[in-house]
């Protein structure tokens, strides 16, 4: 990582490495911030291995952390913003986080975990105002500290823990090295194209492995980070205006509230010449009003999960056309990138015939080394050399990807992995239920919507708006069902005891095609 962050400062030492709030700071300038930062973290006792966390929103401080933490010798752990405390108490322990970066926006969170963490020696304040009482200071590592060399680690090495839902309901943390995050940044922009002139704006939540890629890629290209703390449509439209940004990467979710947005008539968005979006599929209707009112930007749809540090397949602009001989590819998720294998593999992991529908796997020096601490997932998830991607679907002739179902229980809410089980386990917390299953719904907003089917115990009774509010005290609120039906009949089962989701989800979808949306 740091030889990335050198050649940066060597072939665009001048120009701006970061665009944040009136502040911008050349890629010389964020090196020598990176390089203090390090020794900063050194003097405080951060050995080689240890963990550090930031919980916080995306900034320019963000990126630095990135690099600062690796640079160290450390493994750097982004924190969901979107959790419970009891979640972020979670992570932070299952990780062993020696060190915390909050920012204004979770301090009080941070501050209600105080004696709780088991793991946390100290938290450092990454925000705007006075530092508070009891906490270090972000800036005060840096002013205090001469430039550390980077400490030397192996391109094998774990650098990263990203944290992903888990099908038990227990939050996995998946383990990337230097070579996982920098090669797939490289698969990724080999295809899609980036060079120092070049413009990334950060509107995804940098915690996200999707967004993540953007920030390899931009420091292995030396291009420019433009960072907005939150996605907001208005501030989005009026940043990619202002700063004149070439890339952005968005969910669909956030491409519709875009489109949508009264402010995007009459904006000059001449700069932007590539919309990468995925984390869930864009509907038809969606890109064709894409097409027409961004007729300049060329689309692509990446296809992957954390596991693959991200991105599997790539769908190139070309093929986003409802008409000519590349037209008939818009539902498919994309080719496999350079480097990588992707395989339709049956239960036994045997490739199936083209057109077939079994597992989507991939393997690469892009995939995981494995789950922090779950050894027995590690091994299921990467049985027989593949990544197993929990999805379902089937591949052409032409060696395009289709995502038709998912192997796991898995709802892509809004751009957002919500896991049933995890769900179902908070909703089972209520006393008045007596079974419950939660599955994916369609919903032109988010995609998928979380939806629970309840039975109540005999003479008990819980509303919807009742359930949901009890599900936010235990769990972050995208994970919560956005809405509930209730039954009096026991859920059907399967011959081994399983209740049977596909049963309960036809009716919803019923007419789709596919099951996600």
């Amino acid at each position: 990582m740091s030889e990335t962050i050198s050649r940066a400062v060597q072939v665009n030492g001048r120009g701006i490495a970061t665009a944040f709030k009136g502040r911008r700071r050349s890629w010389a300038e964020v090196a020598e911030r990176i390089a203090r930062l390090a020794a900063g973290l050194q003097a405080e006792g951060l050995k080689k291995g240890d963990r550090v966390a930031m919980y916080a929103v995306n900034s320019d401080r963000y990126f630095e952390y990135f690099f600062a933490v690796a640079w160290a010798g450390g493994v750097f752990v982004p924190i969901n913003i979107r959790l419970a405390p009891p979640e972020v108490q979670y992570w932070l322990d299952d990780s062993g986080s020696r060190f915390l970066f909050v920012d204004d926006a979770f301090l009080k969170v941070v501050q209600g975990l105080a004696g709780k963490l088991a793991s946390v020696e100290k938290v450092f304040y990454a925000g705007e105002a006075e530092v508070p009482t009891g906490m270090g200071s972000y800036e005060g590592l840096i002013e205090g500290a001469s430039p550390a060399a980077a400490v030397e680690t192996a391109p094998d090495e774990m650098t990263a823990i990203y944290y992903t839902g888990g099908t038990t309901g227990r939050s996995k943390g998946v383990m990337l090295s230097q070579r996982n995050l920098l090669l797939n940044a490289l698969q990724t922009m080999a295809c899609i194209g980036m060079t120092p002139e070049d413009n990334y704006l950060h509107a995804a939540p940098m915690f996200h492995m999707a967004d993540g890629v953007g920030s390899f890629s931009c420091a292995l290209f030396a291009a420019r980070n433009t960072i907005i703390p939150l996605f907001d449509p208005k501030l989005f439209i009026e940043t990619m205006q202002a700063e004149k940004v070439s890339h952005a990467l968005i969910v669909p979710t956030m491409v519709n509230m875009v489109l949508n947005h009264p402010d995007l008539e009459g904006a000059d968005l001449s700069s932007w010449r590539i919309l990468m979006y995925g984390a869930s599929p864009m509907p038809e209707a969606l890109i064709a009003m894409a097409l027409k009112k961004l007729p300049h930007v060329r689309m692509w749809q990446a296809y992957g999960q954390t596991e693959a540090a991200p991105v599997l397949t790539l769908m190139p602009p070309d093929y986003h056309t409802m008409e000519g001989p590349l037209s008939g590819k818009l539902r498919a998720a994309g080719r496999a990138v350079p480097g990588l294998q992707v395989a339709i593999l049956d239960p036994e992991d045997r490739e199936l015939p083209r057109g077939e529908v079994g597992q989507i796997c991939g393997r690469g020096d892009n995939v995981m080394m494995g789950y922090w601490k779950m050894p027995e997932q590690t091994a299921e998830t990467l049985s027989s050399g593949w990544l197993h991607t929990g999805d379902g679907g089937y591949m052409d002739e032409d060696g395009f990807v289709f995502v038709v179902d998912r192997v796991k229980d898995m709802i892509v809410s809004g751009g957002e992995n919500v896991y049933s089980a995890e769900v179902e386990n908070a909703v089972y917390q209520h006393q008045a239920v007596a079974e419950c299953a939660v599955i994916g719904i369609p919903s032109d907003q988010w995609g998928e919507q979380v939806h629970a089917v309840v039975r109540c115990k005999e003479g008990q009774t819980v509303d919807e708006a009742g359930l949901i509010a009890h599900c936010k005290t235990l769990i972050a609120g995208y994970k919560c069902p956005r809405s509930v039906s209730f039954v009096t009949e026991p859920l059907p089962l399967s011959g081994a005891g399983k209740i049977l989701k596909r049963e309960l989800r036809a009716s919803y979808w019923e007419g789709q095609g596919r099951q996600v949306n």
